[in-house]
C-alpha cells in the first residue's frame, strides 16, 4: 500500500532524494553511513521511493555510484522502492547500465527504479576523466543512448540494430521502473516520446516548471510500461518543529549552495552558526534571494501548505524530497516531521 494522505481529496506520495551530503567536520564515510540510516528510517516512516544521486569529484557530496548504493539500501529496507536519481547515462554504455539494473531487479524484484539524467553531474575535467579514451559523449547522443538502454532492458533490439542478438543479463520479464529526470523542455519532450515517467527537478530550476510538465503531459506517447503520463517533482525542503528553527537550519543550505555556485569553496555543509555569522555581500544576498522559490522551509503546517500549493501548480500529488542540513539529526527530524504532517503510514522495518 502506497503512503497517502487525504487532504482536499488529494492523495499525496512522498519520496526521498539523497545526495549523501558531507557536513563540515564529517567524512564521506559518515555521509554514506547516514544515507543507510536515513533509508531505514524512510522505509519505516512510509516514504514511497528512495533515490540515490550521482555526483563526481564533488567535495560536498559522497554519492558517486548509485548502482552500488542501491543494493546496500534495498537490503536494509523492506517496503520502499529504491533507485537512482539518477544515473548520468552520458558517461556509460547503455548495455552496462542495463545489465546493472537487470541484476538489481533480479535481486529485489518489483522494488527498483532507474532514473536517468542528462547532466554530467560534474565539472568538465571530471567528464574527461570519466569518458573512455578521454572522449566525452556529445549531448546530442543522449536520446540514442536512452533508446538503446530501453531496448537492452526489454531485450527488444530490432533486427537492423548493429547490436541485435546481444542480451543484457540476467534475462527475465521484470524491469526496473524507468524515469527521466530533468528541469528543461528537452528532457520533458524525450520522456514523453519514449513513454516513461518524468521527474521535474524544481530544486534545481523552478522557472517555467509547470509549463514544462504540462508539455510532457500533452506530448506523452503511451508505452507498454506506462499507459499514461506520470509526474513527480523534486523539491528541496527543510522542516523543523518551529518556523524559527527551520529558518536557522535553512541558512546552512543557503551558504552551502552559494559556495558551490561561486566555486569559492567546495567544502561540506556548514554549521548553522557559521552560516549565520558569514558576512554576505549585497551580490551574494541577491543570489540567495533568487533561490528562495526553489526550496521550502518552515514548521510542519507551513511546509505542508506550501507543498500542496506547489502540487496544484504542477498538477501532481507526487513529491521527491531532498533535505540538506549540517547535522544528520536535523535532516532525519525534517523527514520525520514531514511524514507526520502528511500522516504517512508507518511500516515495519526489515528487523521488526
Amino acid at each position: 500500500m502506497w503512503p497517502v494522505c487525504y487532504n482536499r481529496l488529494i492523495m499525496v506520495t512522498l519520496s526521498v532524494l539523497d545526495q549523501s551530503p558531507i557536513r563540515e567536520g564529517g567524512t564521506p564515510q559518515d555521509a554514506i553511513r547516514e544515507t543507510l540510516a536515513l533509508a531505514e528510517a524512510a522505509d519505516r516512516l512510509g516514504y514511497a521511493r528512495y533515490w540515490l544521486a550521482e555526483h563526481h569529484s564533488a567535495e560536498g557530496l559522497a554519492s558517486a555510484s548509485p548502482e552500488v548504493l542501491i543494493p546496500a539500501v534495498a537490503s536494509r529496507t523492506k517496503h520502499i522502492r529504491v533507485g537512482s536519481g539518477g544515473v548520468m547515462l552520458m558517461h556509460y554504455s547503455p548495455l552496462k547500465v542495463a545489465e546493472q539494473f537487470r541484476m538489481l531487479e533480479s535481486l529485489f524484484p518489483g522494488r527498483i527504479d532507474l532514473g536517468l539524467g542528462r547532466a554530467p553531474g560534474s565539472d568538465q575535467r571530471t567528464v574527461l576523466a570519466l569518458a573512455p579514451s578521454a572522449r566525452p559523449t556529445p549531448v546530442s547522443a543522449y536520446p540514442h543512448l536512452v533508446a538503446d538502454l530501453v531496448r537492452f532492458l526489454a531485450d527488444e533490439l530490432p533486427d537492423e540494430h548493429p547490436f541485435h542478438g546481444i542480451h543484457a543479463n540476467p534475462a527475465g520479464h521484470g524491469m526496473p521502473e524507468l524515469w527521466l529526470l530533468g528541469s528543461g523542455i528537452e528532457s520533458a519532450q524525450f520522456a514523453a516520446d519514449i513513454g516513461c515517467g518524468f521527474s521535474f527537478a524544481h530544486f534545481i530550476s523552478a522557472e517555467g516548471g509547470p509549463q514544462v510538465v504540462q508539455m510532457y503531459r500533452d506530448m506523452f506517447k503511451p508505452s507498454s510500461a506506462l499507459p499514461k503520463p506520470r509526474v513527480n517533482v523534486g523539491v528541496s525542503v527543510v522542516c523543523a518543529e518551529t518556523q524559527e528553527q527551520a529558518e536557522g537550519l535553512a541558512w546552512s543550505l543557503r551558504m552551502w549552495r552559494l559556495q558551490r555556485f561561486t566555486g569559492a569553496r567546495r567544502g561540506g555543509v556548514p554549521s548553522v552558526e557559521k552560516a549565520l555569522a558569514y558576512p554576505y555581500t549585497p551580490a551574494q544576498k541577491q543570489f540567495l534571494a533568487t533561490m528562495e522559490g526553489r526550496f521550502i522551509y518552515g514548521d510542519p503546517k507551513r511546509v505542508k501548505e506550501r507543498l500542496l500549493a506547489l502540487g496544484e501548480e504542477y498538477g501532481t500529488d507526487d513529491f521527491v524530497i531532498v533535505t540538506i542540513c549540517h547535522r544528520f539529526e536535523d535532516r532525519l527530524r525534517s523527514y520525520e516531521l514531514l511524514a507526520e504532517a502528511f500522516d504517512l503510514d508507518h511500516r515495519d522495518g526489515p528487523n521488526d
